[in-house]
């Protein structure tokens, strides 16, 4: 029989929490009530074991999880699909724990009353402000299955620029492991053998064939400490980064750099223009609508800017004053906002904005990574090249040395 959680009072006014055992909520409250309690509060009981809460743990739902989920959710409700059946299908249908979990939920908080936005709200960490206050906007116009595609349509421009953005990241860095591990393999493996040869010769070794030897004793008999300096620097820059301050530096060094920094800032002016495009759109607060899109640049020092221009219009002002004086926002998006808030077309200046640079996004994930795997080469190349040289160097003297 399922077991329910309960919060109640007694006649004399405690609160008493405790589980029941009950075939239905209801049924639940009725032996409260003859237990003389007054039943409160009362939810079903989850047994939970390890393996169930480590499976819960690895299910997290990616971007492309919800994509997919929204873009199912609005083609069955453009079929006229009743909601609770078109969430009920798609909990069975999803491969993702975490997400068959809460839209089961959902289904049921809707059947007991509430809307669905009230309802997806419970379940913060999946489905984000954005996405909430959409919906909301959606049910209360009662164009629910027009706000769902635009949703989706958003979500899948979103992950789309995103990946890109991140694959720009990634191919560096990618570059940078491989490079280390071939470096690493020649000074520990590699670099050991010559140096036998190099001390049965009897020849004075030369100094930068020296370095690299003392390089690879250090490697060998101290990699711990290697190992142990990059992986806590890496954590420390990615605790730091969690915090407020961590951030803004890191964002703010990030932007100003001189490869990555204009594809980051970018990326940043497409997410924004496209998030409050949406909701605009979708009949959101303007207000509310630069909260969140603000919230979802991914850059600090982008995201101070535009809450500034927030409390600018809260005062009755024009959104431009502060963008204006953000060196980091181009001269062309302060204009053509501005004619948008003018002409009541901000929506749609806002569309126009996001369309270019994400295809300026486009234009320089190219250009970089065309940019980058030719320095990437050379910088790899030439490290090898001197390890080489200061291992055939004594050779070369050696060489010269019988000559004689």
């Amino acid at each position: 029989m399922p077991m329910f959680t309960y919060q109640a009072k007694s006649l004399d006014g405690k609160l008493i929490k405790g589980h029941i055992d009950a075939a239905t909520d209801s049924e639940a409250r009725i032996k409260l009530r003859a237990q003389r309690l007054i039943p409160l509060k009362v939810g079903m009981y989850e047994r939970r074991n390890y393996f169930q809460s480590l499976d819960n743990f690895r299910s997290r739902v990616s971007s492309k999880d919800l994509q997919i989920f929204t873009r199912q959710f609005a083609t069955l409700v453009n079929s006229g699909i009743p909601i609770v059946q078109s969430i009920d299908i798609l909990a069975g249908a999803t491969k993702n724990a975490m997400l068959a979990a809460a839209l089961k939920k959902i289904k049921e908080d809707i059947e007991g009353g509430k809307k669905l936005a009230e309802a997806i709200q419970q379940h913060s960490r999946i489905f984000d402000r954005l996405y909430i206050n959409l919906l909301r906007a959606g049910e209360e116009s009662g164009s629910l299955d027009t706000i769902l595609e635009r949703l989706a349509a958003y979500i899948e421009k979103s992950v789309k620029i995103k990946n890109k953005v991140m694959g720009a990241l990634y191919y560096p860095a990618g570059i940078l492991v491989v490079a280390f591990i071939v470096i690493w393999v020649i000074l520990t493996f590699v670099i050991p053998k010559f140096e036998d040869l190099f001390k049965s010769s009897g020849q004075e070794i030369p100094w930068l064939t020296q370095q690299v030897v003392g390089l690879s004793h250090f490697l060998r008999d101290y990699w711990y400490l290697v190992f142990g300096i990059i992986f806590g620097t890496i954590w420390f820059c990615v605790s730091y980064y969690r915090t407020d301050a961590g951030k803004a530096k890191f964002d703010r060094l990030f932007i100003y750099a001189p490869l990555f920094g204009p594809l980051i800032q970018k990326s940043a002016i497409a997410r924004f223009s496209r998030t409050f495009s949406t909701m605009i759109s979708c009949g959101v607060p303007i207000l509310d609508g630069l909260d969140i899109s603000a919230r979802v640049v991914g850059n600090a020092v982008l995201e101070r800017t535009f809450l500034a221009a927030k409390d600018i219009i809260a005062q009755g002002k024009s959104i431009v004053l502060p963008l204006a004086q953000e060196p980091l926002v181009p001269d062309m998006v302060v204009q053509m906002i501005g004619v948008g808030e003018q002409t009541g077309a901000l929506d749609t200046m806002l569309g126009k904005i996001a369309d270019f640079y994400e295809e300026e996004v486009d234009y320089a994930v190219t250009a970089l990574t065309s940019m980058i795997e030719p320095i990437m080469m050379v910088f790899l190349g030439g490290i090898i090249a001197v390890l080489v040289v200061a291992m055939y160097l004594p050779i070369f003297n050696l060489a010269s040395a019988s000559g004689v």
